[in-house]
């Protein structure tokens, strides 16, 4: 059975290094520095994870209708890797946005407030 594969999607300082815990639940990690290297690797093969930082668009939007960054993710899952969990991070001034992702019709997996505990993490792992 191949290995679980999550994507990191490292965009600040504040995303947290959860290498060792990869490594102890056996996944394969990709790491990217955008939205856009993410969706290239999903088109070519579905993922089972994604960890990406949440980006609320204050003054412009994202790809002219989206309000934040992981919308255009959201988009890109539900065509080309329809079952991945989604995980959320924000810092607590933008956690009152997520609510934008709701137009986007993708479950998320999980929310967890920066600067997030490798523990939080891992029992998101834990969720069916």
């Amino acid at each position: 059975m191949p290995k679980p594969i999550v994507v990191s999607i490292i965009e600040s300082i504040l995303f947290p290094d959860c290498s060792e815990l990869y490594n102890c639940r056996g996944f394969a990690e990709f790491r990217v520095n955008s939205i856009r290297k993410a969706i290239a690797l999903v088109k070519k093969q579905p993922v089972d994870y994604v960890m990406v930082e949440f980006f609320y668009a204050y003054s412009t939007n994202y790809s002219g209708i989206y309000k934040s960054n992981v919308e255009v993710l959201l988009v890109s899952l539900r065509k080309y890797s329809p079952n991945t969990k989604v995980i959320v991070l924000a810092k607590k001034k933008e956690m009152k946005f997520l609510n934008v992702l709701d137009a986007v019709d993708y479950p998320i997996h999980g929310v967890l407030q920066l600067p997030a505990p490798i523990s939080g993490i891992e029992a998101l792992f834990d969720i069916p």
